[in-house]
């Protein structure tokens, strides 16, 4: 597998074109967003209530917390199945010493992540990306996902604030990813399963997920340094 990814893409056997496709169609998978949808069935723009982020925070504050666990589960889902799908393509496109399986994951997980963000369809407010990262690193390597998704409960526990608990886990991620480096492939059977050890371009991917996030929670940082952020209730009254 080759360590650049311009290299990669360049050496492909998974057409230009083929790439352009899965990646369109990432995006707009990115693009349901069942927040927005959820409160559209009551008649509400989530957008416009609480925090006015369509994710799963404020969908549990605004539309109650089925709504906001049910949001959580699909953007999770989504990020996760896209890459599986992009994968499941490069397997069935390519040698077993093709960078196409990881290459087409890593495009279309960047792209899901982008749809969530920017959705067209909702005129380019979507959510944070937060569930949906999670659930594309969660396809990449389970442990390294559910190692982020520890430090938000334990920090969200402690503090109350989803968003605080996000960015102190984005600085360990980002810690991490760039002292260990990328990937590491271990033979399966006749297919590759991922984890991060070393490679020169998969931080560069995680970076620019991650620095989509802290841009997405700018007014979240901003309040925070208020001392303005809200706090997220585990009770009745919040």
């Amino acid at each position: 597998m080759s360590g650049n990814f311009f290299i990669a893409l360049t050496e492909t056997q998974i057409p230009v074109w083929a790439l352009l496709v899965a990646c369109v169609a990432a995006y707009f998978a990115g693009n349901i967003n069942p927040a927005i949808l959820l409160g559209k069935a009551r008649g509400i723009d989530i957008r416009a209530q609480g925090s006015g982020n369509a994710g799963a925070t404020n969908a549990a504050r605004s539309l109650g917390k089925k709504a906001g666990l049910l949001t959580f589960v699909i953007d999770i889902l989504k990020g996760w199945i896209v890459c599986f799908l992009a994968g499941a393509i490069g397997f069935g496109l390519s040698s077993t010493d093709s960078p196409d399986k990881l290459l087409l994951s890593m495009l279309c997980g960047f792209f899901v992540i982008l749809g969530h963000m920017w959705p067209v369809t909702f005129g380019f407010k979507g959510g944070k990306g937060v569930s949906t990262t999670f659930g594309v690193l969660l396809f990449f390597n389970p442990i390294f996902a559910l190692s982020l998704f520890g430090i938000v409960i334990i920090v969200t526990l402690i503090f109350r604030r989803v968003s605080l608990s996000v960015l102190i886990a984005v600085a360990f991620a980002l810690v991490v990813v760039w002292q260990t480096g990328g990937a590491l492939t271990e033979s399966v059977g006749n297919y590759d399963v991922l984890y991060f050890v070393f490679n020169t371009w998969i931080p560069i991917w995680t970076t620019v997920i991650f620095v989509l996030i802290i841009w997405k929670h700018r007014s979240n940082i901003a309040r925070l340094v208020r001392g303005q952020e809200s706090k997220l209730s585990f009770g009745g009254k919040k």
